[in-house]
């Protein structure tokens, strides 16, 4: 068993869900990238560089885009005082498939260098 899935596994009910969810449709549209458990939560990464993960929060599932501020949707909200944004999940039913794989592409398409960040001392710089 991964440690996604481990991880997965050890959420209950309905998060359960989402993050099989999210598991599967990550997998499935960035299947070049890397997965690992990353401070304690599913991350994906794309030549070193993180592009998508997922946690639990108090009362849901934060799926979060490390460059996804620069994707320019409406249902992302932004996070943090990078380029991050989020969405925010509570049951498996919330998740758009559509919305997820054009995010996915995007993460792909579009990303900020988080990888070398701190040896440019907080200063990101486009990737792509």
């Amino acid at each position: 068993m991964s440690d996604i899935q481990s991880y997965n596994n050890v959420q209950k009910g309905e998060d359960q869900e989402i993050c099989n969810i999210l598991e599967a449709e990550i997998n499935r549209s960035l299947p070049e990238a890397e997965s690992k458990i990353w401070h304690a939560h599913p991350v994906w990464f794309l030549e070193g560089n993180p592009v998508v993960g997922y946690s639990k929060l108090k009362n849901c599932i934060r799926l979060l885009f490390w460059s996804g501020q620069s994707f320019e949707e409406d249902n992302l909200q932004n996070e943090g005082k990078f380029k991050a944004a989020e969405a925010r999940y509570t049951s498996p039913e919330q998740i758009n498939k559509a919305d997820l794989a054009r995010w996915l592409n995007k993460a792909r398409d579009i990303q900020w260098d988080y990888k070398n960040i701190v040896k440019r001392k907080g200063v990101l710089e486009r990737l792509k």
